[in-house]
């Protein structure tokens, strides 16, 4: 019997038709995706052949015909001489086959060095990502369809959006982190770590996939190539950076929004710093020129009896937390200096160490025959910074508590025009301190029990504190 296909896009549905039914009911046989196809007509024993066109994007529950020819009893088609010959089709629930996404899972392996307690060792990184394919997709691949083709472009697409994510990891320097033990000078408290970069070998992992998928595997092994880090933990052991040697913390609790912002923008540039055996470590060298183009913004300085408004306000925060670290290290120190007035900030008074370039700077040497890696980390809700120095010595050092002498009382307060404040709002920008000279002794023994000891002095002027007022207060009116 002839059979006139017509299909209107590539969705056709296929019927067997009665004489000529003014409506009659159907029902479904199977269902994928959106074509449509076995759907049966009942009415006379003779039924015939035919194959229609439907729009899609019909309902699936309500589904009209428009019969646009008949078949003549000669077996030649000819107009049909009735009209909108309709049907209706009831669907059961579509079966979970199809209307569940399949999940693949991708997995990475990769080894990675971790230094501890001055060993080296090899973990392995696993990571796992999800691929999501619909049933359609899935027996397409399955039954031999190819990654590359033009009805795989939707499965192209998933697959590089996980790729992406892979390749999001970058290389990152080995560097030091605590497992969170309260002693940090316990060795095993402490892992080096570094991280490879992956790229995705994509012709590899598409094999894989297909492999996978119709042998029924869930898994598939990523091929990746990895990217070593400049410092890894290998190059650190080398070097001879193998524990922790000394922390120095201090706290910043209570500092203004742009002191916080600067002592974090100085301390990160700071972090990770390699300093060679011998070498003397150059603080404002190394943090570099202080100004808004480098992330600094405005903040209140320390100059002689007054204070000034520049960028990097809160550096010196920087400076005394690696001063504390370097000097309970043991380490020799070339220039150190005292602010001219006792800052809170800076408690324990004499422990100390203000930087202003290019005059006043903080410099230590290197003396422990290998080299040293200084990491910056803060709190920022705790509000703490500290500084940790890693390398291959540890030197027993005993730092005594301040001595203090000549005590002198803190001068009347001293006043600053703000503009940003309202009239009667004052904001506190430094707190009174007293007069005082200081005294800081160091005990340092170092190998065979040999001892060293040296004193770090500090003399402060009495201060008065300072604090901001709106521009037409009074008491900027009286002599500061």
């Amino acid at each position: 019997m002839p059979l006139l296909p017509r299909i209107l896009g590539a969705v056709t549905l296929g019927l067997l038709i009665s004489s000529v039914p003014t409506r009659t009911t159907a029902s479904w046989e199977s269902i994928s995706g959106s074509a449509l196809s076995g759907v049966l007509i009942a009415g006379t024993p003779a039924p015939v052949a035919a194959s229609l066109p439907i729009e899609a994007g019909l309902s699936r529950s309500a589904l009209s015909v428009q019969l646009p020819a008949v078949l003549n009893t000669s077996g030649s088609w000819q107009a049909q001489s009735w009209q909108a010959r309709t049907m209706t089709a009831s669907a059961p629930p579509r079966s979970p086959l199809f209307s569940v996404p399949l999940s693949v899972q991708l997995g990475v392996a990769a080894l990675e060095d971790v230094l501890q307690g001055g060993q080296v060792r090899r973990e392995t990184v696993r990571r796992r990502y999800a691929l999501s394919l619909t049933p359609a997709q899935l027996a397409r691949l399955r039954a031999g369809g190819s990654l590359t083709s033009v009805h795989s472009i939707s499965v192209q697409q998933t697959l590089e959006a996980v790729y992406q994510q892979i390749e999001a990891r970058k290389p990152r320097d080995a560097r030091f982190v605590s497992l969170g033990a309260d002693d940090l000078a316990d060795q095993k408290s402490w892992v080096a770590r570094g991280q490879s970069g992956w790229t995705v070998n994509r012709a590899v992992t598409a094999q894989r996939l297909l492999l996978a998928l119709r042998s029924g595997s869930p898994e598939v092994q990523v091929a990746v190539r990895l990217t070593p880090p400049e410092r890894t933990v290998q190059s650190l052991r080398a070097a001879g950076v193998l524990r922790h040697i000394a922390s120095g913390t201090s706290s910043y609790a209570g500092s203004p929004s742009f002191r916080v912002h600067n002592i974090r923008v100085g301390s990160a540039r700071l972090s990770g710093w390699l300093l060679g055996a011998g070498e003397v470590f150059d603080f404002n060298r190394a943090l570099g020129r202080v100004s808004a183009a480098r992330g600094f913004v405005p903040g209140y300085v320390i100059l002689g009896d007054r204070l000034s408004l520049e960028d990097g306000g809160g550096v010196c925060q920087v400076s005394t937390t690696l001063f504390r670290a370097a000097y309970t290290a043991g380490l020799e120190m070339v220039e150190r200096h005292a602010h001219s007035h006792q800052v809170s900030y800076y408690d324990p008074p004499g422990f100390e160490a203000t930087v202003y370039a290019p005059s006043l700077n903080f410099r230590f040497r290197n003396d422990t025959g290998r080299a040293l890696l200084i990491q910056a980390a803060w709190d920022v809700k705790a509000q703490t910074l500290r500084f940790d120095l890693f390398g291959a010595i540890r030197h027993d050092v005993t730092v005594s508590a301040p001595r203090i002498s000549g005590l002198r009382p803190a001068r009347p307060p001293s006043f600053i025009s703000d503009a940003t404040l309202k009239p009667g709002q004052v904001l506190r920008i430094d707190m009174p301190a007293s007069g005082m000279q200081v005294l800081i002794e160091r005990q340092i023994r170092g190998e065979g029990g040999k001892v060293r000891r040296d004193v770090t002095r500090s003399s402060y002027r009495p201060w008065g504190g300072v604090f901001a007022v709106h521009p037409s207060d009074p008491r900027l009116l009286l002599k500061n």
